[in-house]
């Protein structure tokens, strides 16, 4: 299975960091975040544990779109938005109300032309349903766009308030195989953390370091000792669920998010 190793950019302080981070989102989203930690001066190595791959085509979509004639579009990927946008171009869909789940969400909704966009705090389902744009939506016809599968707690409290709800499948998840020994070649590689930017993510980063019977997995390593970066507190509280001890919440899944945490972990690790 393809990797990149990437060491620290020569510009930046290679010794500053001794943490080497294991990026398991799909491509391109994983070179982009990879860049930006080698400008920091981490080492990276990506390693996408799934691709995407198309999920409908515009004939369905805008079959749904006239039949359905969603007053509310909710987004609940980055992901979503792009494949969406592929499909039929978003300023097309018409729509009074577009949310998005987070930063990301909403960067991607503004590049491909959709300026008002509302945005929670909180960047998942919960933090998605307290948003007044939620509170009263008896009658009213809502979309939630996102890949194959996922969390129904938006869309059960949503129909449970009175709203006609549909989901559009923008795009789906090709999960990729990989030998059991994968964990022991991340530990030859020298990974000392690990990038999780959903509950996807987790459940399958976690399951390939169950696989492991190298000599220095002795310890434990990757439930002791390996720092978990997570999006969210649903994730982490997963991720301690499955007895893994270092694990620090991001609060999002955008990069800066990402940087912002590493930096606090930074400054923290220097005092």
């Amino acid at each position: 299975m393809t990797n990149i190793d990437h060491p620290p950019s020569k510009k930046a302080s290679n010794e500053r960091h001794q943490a080497k981070l294991l990026i398991t989102r799909p491509a391109p989203q994983a070179e982009q975040l990879a860049q930006q930690l080698q400008r920091a001066g981490y080492q990276t190595f990506c390693q996408p544990l799934f691709t995407y791959q198309a999920g409908s085509s515009q004939q369905t979509l805008s079959q749904l779109l006239s039949e359905h004639s969603p007053e509310i579009l909710i987004f609940v990927s980055k992901a979503a938005v792009e494949w969406a946008n592929q499909i039929l171009p978003l300023p097309q869909w018409a729509a009074k109300t577009v949310i998005a789940v987070g930063n990301a969400t909403q960067g991607a909704l503004i590049q491909a032309g959709i300026t008002q966009v509302i945005c929670p705090t909180q960047h998942d389902s919960e933090g998605m349903l307290a948003l007044p744009a939620l509170a009263k939506v008896s009658n009213r016809n809502i979309l939630i766009i996102r890949g194959n599968g996922g969390r129904e707690l938006l869309a059960n409290e949503l129909i449970m308030r009175g709203a006609n709800v549909r989901y559009f499948e923008s795009y789906y998840r090709q999960w990729l195989e990989f030998d059991q020994r994968q964990a022991c070649l991340w530990r030859e590689q020298g990974v000392t953390g690990i990038i999780v930017t959903s509950q996807a993510l987790l459940e399958s980063a976690w399951q390939l370091t169950q696989n492991v019977s190298h000599p220095q997995d002795k310890d434990n390593f990757w439930q002791n000792t390996c720092l978990w970066l997570v999006a969210s507190e649903r994730i982490a509280d997963t991720a301690r669920r499955y007895g893994l001890q270092q694990v620090v919440c991001t609060q999002g899944a955008s990069d800066q998010a990402i940087m912002k945490t590493l930096n606090q972990l930074e400054r923290t690790n220097d005092r």
